[in-house]
């Protein structure tokens, strides 16, 4: 994730998710006051108390916050069966920790979340704490809807939290403050967390006594042998080539790394434009360059010819899940956690199934993956008529805590513990990194167990015993898919994090120079533009003439397209840290 000052350096990026949610709502039913010094709500008898508020401090009286929830199934399928995120095992334990409960105003899941959480900020019902992208962000700022969290922060941030969000010398932090008010709270990680890579079935290419594609022209050859050559020997014509879903730039199951292996670098996911270097050193837009026409143009082939599934254009991320899990698909362009989830479902389902991390193919040879400069398109905000926002903050304290080496033997999936759904989160931006570390180290050292003494243990552990069980071949504790996919996700030198790491080293990639809040007229003008990418594009693939392509330039241009140019070009020339 290069060349920058040190200070700014983890800071850049932006992308995810996967994922996937948010939260949020109107504050504390019972107006309890906070265990001694509520920021913006101090008792009387602690005005001149020098004694620091507790960033773990249990209020006095049950303070209720309210959150909406756009959710994905639990990644650990250890999970009880039937488990509703009403149910997860984090808000007990928080309820008994701080006296904090939460009430979710809905939840849907996360393929409806957008939706409903549009309908929500039009109607003005929304709850206490949400989670925002950087749309959402500033429509919400725009309106004055976003309270004040600088005393929360100031007062109640743990260490830790503080330590984190200091770690790229308080820029990101920075970036959500306006007029001095803290408005969010960024979840910024190590950018190259969004490097996508490929994610191909060896056990195919052994069975087809096929080479491991390093080139475009190879991942054809193997593409097509995985349409036709049954390559699952199960004499059936039921497989299809690369894993594709409806939305074509997404937070997982698209396309990006196929369009950066033509030196194409249309979109950071979530349908939006990446920015790039031209040739005078001005930022352009990815999405609308001639390399992007090349790859449509493969695209329609691969659809014609069947590498890509004929019903693409109506499959969420769930059905290309189900899809790469029933063994109908042996390819998937995807970031470092796909083992994790679901390629950890696929070899639970088929033992057989062998899954390898391959830097992208190019044109000539390995290609270059687009980076975000900051991944921070996740943040937690609070509604500015919250009566407790230092709530928000204690929520975040108590997650961090949840990591240390005390809450191990309780903290499990299978006692109800859905990290996924619990918000507000915010992990160490090097979280990775550090179990990658800590693991490898431990590993290379012959431990029998992790001497880490921090918040990190929990993440550490996990994947070290994980690891352990996995080469060991132990299905005690975990399934065979389950403890694969901790270990190759995170911890294995040829798996996801792994391959990424390598990629970065070698510095095979293009960054995305944008990385601020959205302008003006992408804010205003962004989802026309999104849908119309996403209708033009699909209708390429699905055979209409390359060029249309054209036309789609054209109406992005006019549409709104140049004046985002022009506005995300007077940013990069004042403030960008080049």
């Amino acid at each position: 994730m290069k060349s920058f000052k040190p200070w700014k350096m983890l800071v850049l990026v932006m992308s995810m998710l996967l994922v996937f949610t948010a939260c949020g709502d109107q504050g504390n039913k019972d107006g309890a006051a906070p265990d001694s010094q509520g920021a913006g709500n101090k008792t009387n008898a602690n005005a001149n108390s020098n004694t620091p508020p507790d960033p773990l401090g249990k209020y006095p009286e049950t303070v209720t916050v309210t959150e909406v929830l756009g959710y994905n199934p639990p990644e650990d399928p250890r999970t009880p069966q039937g488990i509703t995120p009403e149910q997860n095992a984090y808000l007990k334990d928080m309820k008994e920790m701080l006296n904090i409960e939460v009430k979710y105003k809905w939840t849907v899941p996360s393929s409806q979340f957008e939706q409903k959480f549009s309908l929500a900020m039009a109607s003005g019902d929304l709850p206490d704490i949400m989670e925002l992208d950087m749309k959402n962000f500033e429509k919400l700022k725009k309106q004055d809807m976003l309270g004040d969290l600088t005393a929360a922060y100031n007062d109640y941030a743990s260490p830790t939290l503080k330590k984190y969000m200091e770690s790229d010398g308080g820029f990101a932090m920075s970036t959500f403050t306006s007029d001095g008010k803290l408005l969010a709270i960024p979840a910024f990680e190590d950018p190259y967390l969004s490097t996508q890579i490929l994610w191909v079935r060896k056990d195919w290419l052994d069975n087809l006594k096929l080479q491991v594609p390093t080139t475009m022209e190879e991942l054809e050859k193997v593409a097509l042998a995985f349409v036709k050559d049954d390559p699952d020997q199960n004499g059936k014509n039921d497989t299809y080539g690369i894993a594709m879903q409806k939305n074509i730039f997404f937070w997982g199951f698209d396309l990006r790394g196929f369009f950066n292996g033509f030196n194409a670098y249309p979109s950071v996911g979530d349908n939006q434009t990446a920015w790039i270097k031209g040739s005078d050193d001005k930022l352009i837009p990815g999405l609308i360059q001639p390399e992007v026409k090349t790859a449509l143009g493969k695209l329609q082939e691969w659809y014609k010819n069947g590498v890509l599934d004929k019903e693409f254009a109506l499959k969420d991320e769930n059905k290309a899940v189900e899809d790469l899990t029933a063994g109908k698909v042996g390819i998937s362009y995807g970031e470092w956690w796909y083992p994790n989830w679901p390629l950890n479902l696929s070899v639970d389902k088929e033992p057989k199934a062998e899954w390898i991390a391959l830097q992208i193919p190019g044109l000539d040879g390995p290609g270059n993956s687009l980076v975000p400069k900051l991944r921070s398109n996740r943040m937690y905000v609070v509604n500015k008529n919250m009566k407790n926002p230092e709530a928000a903050i204690k929520m975040i304290n108590y997650y961090i805590e949840m990591g240390n080496k005390k809450y191990m033997e309780d903290n499990k999936a299978e006692k109800g513990y859905v990290y996924n759904w619990f918000n507000p989160r915010i992990y160490n931006p090097a979280d990775i990194e550090t179990i990658y570390t800590e693991v490898n180290k431990a590993l290379d050292a012959n431990q029998e167990e992790i001497t880490l003494d921090d918040e990190n243990y929990k993440s550490v552990t996990d994947v070290f015993n994980a690891t352990k069980d996995y080469l060991a071949g132990n299905t005690e504790k975990a399934s065979k898919g389950v403890n694969w996919g901790q270990y190759f996700s995170r911890a294995a030198k040829d798996g996801g994090w792994g391959t990424t790491r390598m990629i970065k080293e070698k510095g095979a990639y293009v960054s995305n120079e944008f990385y601020t809040l959205p302008t003006a007229t992408q804010v205003e003008k962004g989802p026309q533009l999104d849908k119309l990418m996403q209708e033009s594009f699909t209708k390429i693939i699905m055979g209409a003439p390359l060029d249309e392509f054209d036309k789609f330039v054209d109406s992005w241009k006019t549409l709104g397209g140049d004046k985002i140019t022009q506005e995300v070009n007077d940013w990069y020339s004042k403030e960008a840290v080049k």
